[in-house]
């Protein structure tokens, strides 16, 4: 049975080490020294996507780690991680996404704001606040199910 201590201590350890998974340099390094062929690491990777659930995934900083970590489960990304080509595009790739994230995040929530409010101006007198007029779209793997009309928000 496993201590509070130990506990702690393996939660911190894995924490760690998950979140260096969002490093593609040190993919490259575990690649190029064989460890993403063994089935004990592959195994372990595996066991890691557990820290996919929300009670585990609001510690992490870096979350392009779980994507990373989920990209570790096929063999072929396993395989292309050796090259350092590979690490080097997804690399560049990561900080092009941060360096516009801020500014496309932006523009995405002003012109939700707008349509927010134009929607708002759209509604008939007497219409309840929390209805709008519009089109929904609910997708639930693997339906997608439309509707236009009113809505209840």
């Amino acid at each position: 049975m496993e201590t509070d201590e130990q506990a702690r201590n393996r939660f911190q350890s894995e924490l760690e080490f998950v979140q260096c998974l969002a490093n593609p340099n040190y993919l490259n390094f575990l690649a190029q020294r064989g460890y993403l062929r063994e089935r004990p690491f592959i195994n372990y990777l595996k066991y890691l996507l557990y820290w996919k659930e929300p009670e585990y995934a609001k510690f992490l900083k870096y979350p392009h780690c779980l994507h990373m970590l989920e990209l570790l489960q096929y063999e072929h990304f396993r395989k292309e991680l050796v090259n350092a080509q590979c690490a080097k595009f997804i690399d560049e790739q990561q900080l092009l996404h941060w360096q516009h994230y801020s500014r496309k995040r932006t523009r995405l929530q002003q012109a939700l704001a707008e349509q927010q409010q134009a929607q708002q101006r759209q509604a008939p007198p007497g219409a309840p606040a929390h209805w709008r007029w519009g089109e929904v779209v609910w997708t639930i793997a693997p339906l997608t199910l439309e509707c236009g009309g009113w809505y209840h928000m």
